[in-house]
C-alpha cells in the first residue's frame, strides 16, 4: 500500500496506525515522491491519495499512474475541503477527512468486492 499526503504528522498518524494492523506500507509526502515510489516497485496493492497535493502533479497523475502499472488495484482519495469531482479513476473510493482506519479498510474491502458492493468514482 501507498499513502500519499504532504501533511506529515497526518501521514505519520496513518502509517502507524495501518503498520499496527500488519500493512506493509510505503509513504510519500508529494506526487513527485508518489511517481518515484511507483517506478521502484511493483509490489503496491493499494493507492490511498490526498486529493489536494503540495507539488505540481495532481492526484489524477498519481492515480493514473499507479493504475496503469496496477490496473486490477484500488485507488481511495481523500480530502478535508476538497468535493469529489474532477477526473474519475475507476474503482476509486472518496474519503472525507478527518478519515479513520475502520473507514479506510471499509473502503478497501468494498472496492476489492468484499463486504459490499465495488465502487467507483
Amino acid at each position: 500500500m501507498l499513502i500519499v499526503e504532504d501533511d506529515w504528522l497526518l501521514r505519520e498518524d496513518i502509517v502507524s496506525d495501518l503498520r499496527r494492523e500488519g500493512w506493509n506500507v510505503l509513504e510519500a509526502g508529494t506526487g513527485a515522491g508518489a511517481m518515484a515510489t511507483l517506478r521502484e516497485t511493483d509490489a503496491i496493492d493499494l493507492l490511498i491519495t490526498d486529493i489536494r497535493l503540495a507539488d505540481a502533479l495532481t492526484r489524477w497523475d498519481v492515480a493514473e499512474a499507479f493504475r496503469a502499472s496496477h490496473p486490477r488495484s484500488p485507488v481511495i482519495y481523500a480530502s478535508g475541503n476538497a468535493p469529489n469531482n474532477g477526473r474519475v479513476v475507476n474503482d476509486s473510493w472518496f474519503l472525507s477527512k478527518p478519515t479513520s482506519i475502520s473507514q479506510i479498510m471499509r473502503a478497501y474491502r468494498d472496492l476489492i468486492g468484499e463486504g459490499g458492493k465495488k465502487s467507483s468514482g
